[in-house]
């Protein structure tokens, strides 16, 4: 399978390794750009532990919840320049159509696009501002969370957004944005292990085990020491075991309690835009 530049560019910054290193990876993994991604973590090249983000290139993410705080809505809309992406009107057509959203509730893209909007589709309308502002534009994104309480936030500069579901109600402000915030900055790929696909633990658990088998570590002690490499992989990846970020001391689980025993995050959506 033959790879691009592209390709290359996509892998290194999906894991910080050098451009040789990533090239070399997907010459190795045949173009299988998800192997070559394992095979970068086995050698213990990764840089940052983070997940790759969607493809995008430029534009805004923006999020908002209901008057009753039980929905929110977070879309994407893309352009070709950061020019445009800052442009006071096109920030405001995206929020027309994720305050369209919110309006009615919408619950998919497919349905977000068939939304009218001022008696015209927000499918149609996306095209139509194309020949106004003169660049190419998409709607690629669209996600709802719905909870007994919704708090969204947007990173300044409309790059990156979250969505936070809680448990209950009337989640104090304060508590709620941090948690938001969390997501922002920590990118957890689920709210708890629980909620991990075992495919997932058991492709984390071989990767584990073949980084420590090329550091020459005894075969029979690899399941050992890869069950403790997952396990603080766990409190890396699941947002109740992370550690607060504005309190190393405890984690988002501890912190929850901390102001109500019984609080808890039922779901989150987080997007990031070329950060």
């Amino acid at each position: 399978m033959s790879f691009k530049t592209a390709d290359v560019v996509k892998l290194r910054k999906a894991t910080g390794a050098g451009m040789m290193d990533c090239k070399n990876a997907l010459k190795d993994a045949e173009g299988d750009f998800d192997r070559a991604l394992e095979i970068i973590r086995e050698k213990g090249k990764l840089i940052a532990n983070k997940r790759a983000d969607r493809e995008a290139s430029e534009g805004v993410v923006l999020a908002k919840v209901t008057e009753d705080n039980k929905f929110g809505a977070m879309v994407v809309l893309n352009c070709e320049t950061d020019f445009v992406a800052k442009n006071d009107n096109f920030v405001a057509f995206a929020d027309r159509i994720l305050t369209a959203a919110i309006n009615g509730k919408v619950e998919s893209l497919e349905a977000l696009k068939t939304t009218e909007l001022d008696g015209t589709s927000i499918e149609a309308l996306v095209s139509q501002e194309t020949g106004v502002i003169g660049e190419k534009l998409d709607l690629p994104f669209y996600k709802v969370v719905e909870a007994e309480q919704v708090t969204a936030y947007i990173h300044p500069g409309n790059k990156l957004a979250t969505l936070v579901g809680f448990n209950k109600e009337d989640v104090d402000a304060t508590v709620a944005k941090d948690v938001a915030m969390q997501v922002a900055a920590m990118a957890p790929i689920a709210i708890d292990k629980d909620a991990i696909p075992q495919e997932t633990i058991d492709k984390e658990i071989e990767i584990a085990k073949e980084k420590y088998r090329q550091e020459g570590k005894p075969e029979a002690m690899l399941d050992k020491i890869a069950q403790g490499s997952i396990n603080k992989w766990y409190k890396e990846v699941t947002l109740l075991n992370q550690t607060y970020v504005k309190d190393g001391k405890i984690s988002i689980k501890d912190f929850l309690k901390q102001n109500d025993n019984e609080l808890t995050v039922t779901a989150f959506e987080r997007y990031t835009l070329n950060v």
